[in-house]
């Protein structure tokens, strides 16, 4: 909080100080009368979103909120790229010295300080490099709330499961997750990712989590948008975070029952395809901790819901669940809730993503042997010491998602609808 509140200060006596050189006292004054009015007007809505669904001032979907969250992630990020500059020219300015060219004529001794003279054009580059690490964020945001944020991706993958049976090879699955239906995410943005689903003719149609962000959001409306998902076998769904905040995990449930579709609550269903079968479960949102911090067990006493006799897939929208659901035999996880990070940047063949502090599992296929005791090393390390797990290995795909949270923005990880192809190994 306290970054925050320096990144907008920083923000606010800059534009002091830039218009404190303009002539004109109308403009001036103006340009600065405009920018409280817009800080008002955010301040009123952050306000707005604390109350409950009674007395709100603004409609749900106001541009307002879309406007303070892109305003608040630019100013936070230009600010820290500006201090990273400021910081590198003090260091550089530490440790490096000017010497006169003729120096190395004189001795030592006969050096003054005096004749150190700063170099003008080391000024500039640093003065040049705080202005356009200042704008980089903004211009940034701005194209990954427009463009980005608005490119869905429909990624077609073929996941080989151990023990699958030859009638369920090649059959269908696709998936949407995290939907996050609030101001970023209209109806008709939702209807379009529908579109696109459908476009599919998968047998199979799955929902995995974060129908709406907030308690002010419609799940009405998400749901109606969802239930036009076509899929022969059904529309299955599990409930994310998100539902726990807005206190709809019932709501959800019931909504989907209306709509013809099932919401899986720690059970499970049999799908029926091709005289073959497969065990679908699902789980409400897994916590890691507890309420006072201690570490606990995911997927606790779940094993009366996991079959033998035939495959099992797992909707859970937490994608830490997966070593507990390989433990137990679960041969293929679907997940979503990172988002892919919302923002991710490669530099140097290396990702870098905000999702990496709270999961190994930022998006895309994971493999885990099967049935073996959860470790305590990294996924890639247990892969690369058991190549051939005795029990075949378990898969974990994560979706991108949809939707946004915080700032309405996407970059390097476009919103996904995924269209899976099981495989018999």
């Amino acid at each position: 909080m306290s970054v925050l509140f320096l990144s907008q200060r920083f923000w606010y006596r800059a534009l002091w100080r830039v218009t404190g050189h303009w002539g004109r006292t109308t403009l001036r004054v103006g340009v600065r009368l405009l920018y409280l009015c817009g800080w008002l007007l955010i301040i009123a809505t952050l306000a707005d979103n604390i109350r409950q669904d009674h007395g709100r001032l603004l409609p749900d979907h106001s541009p307002v909120t879309a406007f303070a969250g892109l305003w608040f992630v630019s100013a936070l990020c230009g600010y820290l790229a500006i201090k990273l500059v400021h910081a590198i020219e003090w260091l550089w300015h530490r440790f490096y010295k000017p010497v006169p060219q003729d120096a190395a004529k004189l001795p030592a001794h006969r050096i003054d300080l005096e004749d150190i003279v700063p170099d003008p054009s080391r000024r500039t580059f640093f003065r040049t490099a705080s202005v356009v690490a200042g704008a980089a964020p903004f211009l940034g945001v701005m194209y990954g709330f427009a463009a980005e944020r608005l490119r869905y991706e429909l990624r077609r993958i073929e996941i080989p499961l151990n023990n699958l049976p030859t009638q369920l090879d090649g059959m269908q699955i696709v998936q949407l997750s995290d939907i996050h239906l609030s101001a970023y995410m209209t109806r008709e943005s939702v209807r379009r990712a529908v579109d696109m689903a459908n476009e599919v003719g998968a047998d199979l149609a799955v929902v995995t989590g974060d129908l709406i962000t907030g308690m002010h959001d419609s799940m009405w409306d998400c749901v109606e948008e969802v239930r036009q998902l076509r899929a022969p076998l059904g529309v299955y769904g599990c409930n994310g975070n998100h539902e726990i905040y807005a206190r709809a995990e019932d709501l959800a449930e019931r909504l989907y029952q209306q709509a013809g579709m099932k919401l899986l609550r720690r059970e499970n269903a049999i799908i029926h395809y091709k005289g073959a079968q497969l065990n679908l479960i699902g789980v409400d949102y897994q916590r890691e901790r507890t309420p006072s911090g201690r570490k606990q067990q995911m997927l606790p006493n779940f094993e009366p819901l996991v079959r033998r006799d035939m495959p099992n897939i797992l909707l859970s929208h937490n994608p830490n669940t997966f070593n507990r659901a390989a433990e137990l035999g679960i041969e293929l996880s679907l997940a979503g809730h990172t988002h892919g990070g919302q923002v991710q940047v490669e530099i140097l063949d290396v990702s870098l993503s905000p999702a990496r502090f709270i999961t190994d599992y930022i998006a895309g296929l994971y493999h885990r042997p099967l049935l073996m005791p959860d470790q305590p090393k990294r996924m890639g390390e247990t892969i690369k010491l058991m190549p051939n797990a005795p029990n075949g290995l378990a898969a974990l795909y994560v979706n991108r998602g949809l939707g946004t949270v915080g700032a309405p923005v996407r970059l390097g990880a476009p919103p996904e609808i995924t269209h899976i192809v099981l495989r018999r190994v």
